[in-house]
């Protein structure tokens, strides 16, 4: 297992095919700052790697934030020229996230503003505590979401009501992100990853390349034709009804057993 500084992963849950990736500065309200977005990217390299990862669950450390976006006091009096290539770092670990082979899902512990929620919006699931409040508010500081803020948040809710969040940079509760479709659900704070688990499991035991081909299907599909989006999903289709594991999973449910999965 490898060991980052401003990042912390744990395989405690790895039995069960599913890891959790902890944003570790809880000193600073697990801002993300250059070194943070360096060892996300070098993590969801090593990520990829894992033969035993079917889900991928992204938290926050404490019972504050998740995270509240850019490290502010890093940026303070930083050039022009710095900004931009700390933004390409950001750029390309979320990135990195969107991309990620197999589902990911946010834990929303406690505040998830600005880089934060688009953390969270980056991810394919996203489960918060009931304390939890999430925004955008860049526009209170001369800037706007640069990391898909703009883009994610009208495709996972009502464009007319992310436009108001956009433009107001006001705080959603757990309530509201559960209401408007943003959140998959809403636990306790003190229980909020033993639901986020408990919730994933079922997910974490099925077959890993259809795993794969849906979230394939799903993300490149939606951003196309209908017509080009049913191509897609024949093409990732056909990886799944070629493989070994289609076969193991026909023979486990005629032999009433659970299927013992390849990954090819």
């Amino acid at each position: 297992m490898k060991n980052w500084d401003t990042i912390k992963l744990i395989d405690d849950h790895k039995n069960d095919n599913i890891y959790v990736l902890q944003l570790n500065r809880p000193e600073a309200m697990n801002a993300l700052n250059t070194q943070m977005g360096k060892e996300l990217i070098e993590c969801f390299q090593y990520l990829e790697t894992l033969k035993d990862l079917r889900v991928l669950i992204l938290t926050g450390s404490g019972e504050k934030s998740f995270c509240v976006g850019g490290d502010l006091k890093e940026r303070k009096g930083m050039s022009q020229k710095d900004w931009k290539l700390q933004h390409d770092i950001f750029e390309e670990a979320y990135e990195a996230i969107r991309n990620f082979s197999f589902p990911t899902v946010a834990a929303v512990n406690g505040f998830a503003l600005g880089g934060g929620l688009e953390m969270a919006l980056s991810c394919d699931l996203c489960y918060v505590a009931e304390h939890a409040r999430i925004g955008l508010p860049e526009v209170k500081i001369g800037i706007i979401p640069g990391a898909g803020g703009t883009q994610l948040l009208p495709r996972a809710i009502p464009i007319k009501v992310a436009k108001e969040f956009l433009y107001s940079g006001k705080h959603m509760t757990s309530t509201e992100s559960r209401e408007f479709g943003l959140a998959n659900g809403v636990f306790p704070g003190a229980s909020l990853l033993e639901g986020t688990l408990e919730a994933v499991k079922g997910i974490a035991k099925n077959a890993p390349l259809s795993l794969k081909a849906l979230k394939q299907s799903i993300d490149k599909g939606i951003q196309t034709d209908i017509e080009k989006a049913l191509s897609i999903e024949l093409e990732e289709y056909y990886k799944c009804a070629n493989s070994q594991d289609r076969e193991e999973g026909i023979l486990a449910f005629n032999e009433k057993r659970d299927p013992v999965w390849q990954g090819v």
